[in-house]
């Protein structure tokens, strides 16, 4: 089932690219903006996580954080984030398989990875803004800003 619009995002606790335990509650009075992708090292997840790096990131207010999860290993993250100059978290969703993306309701059971949900949660936990791109689609950063701007 997905979360919606006005619904508490649920918790949960991941490891990130250097093994460093990320809990979602922890990071309460930010906004969050919550990016679940398919797979580390793959053309369309690059190009996107390129532009969050590129286009987003960097322009980002203290009170917003940048969390990404995929089904990828710790591993395959550190290699990746290494490789690619990702400062922002990639967050490790591989054990139990899929839990967090089943959890958001963006887990492909057929293809076994997280889709193309983004999320974007207040200070409060409450999912402001939610968009579920097709796995074959990248998603536009721009509207990240827009809803963003738009949040108290």
């Amino acid at each position: 089932m997905a979360i919606e619009v006005g619904g508490q995002a649920p918790d949960f606790e991941l490891r990130d690219q250097h093994g460093t335990p990320v809990k979602l509650s922890e990071h309460r009075g930010k906004k969050i903006v919550l990016i679940f992708y398919p797979f580390a090292f793959s053309g369309v997840c690059g190009s996107e996580l390129d532009a969050v790096r590129d286009e987003f990131v960097a322009d980002l207010p203290e009170d917003v954080k940048v969390l990404t999860i995929s089904v990828d290993s710790i591993f395959a993250h550190r290699a990746w984030a290494d490789q690619k100059g990702y400062t922002f978290s990639l967050l490790s969703d591989f054990w139990p398989h899929g839990q967090v993306a089943r959890a958001y309701g963006v887990f492909d059971d057929e293809k076994g990875c997280a889709g193309r949900g983004t999320f974007v949660i207040d200070g409060e936990g409450v999912v402001r803004w939610r968009v579920m791109n097709p796995i074959s689609r990248a998603r536009d950063v721009a509207e990240y800003h827009k809803v963003l701007a738009e949040l108290p």
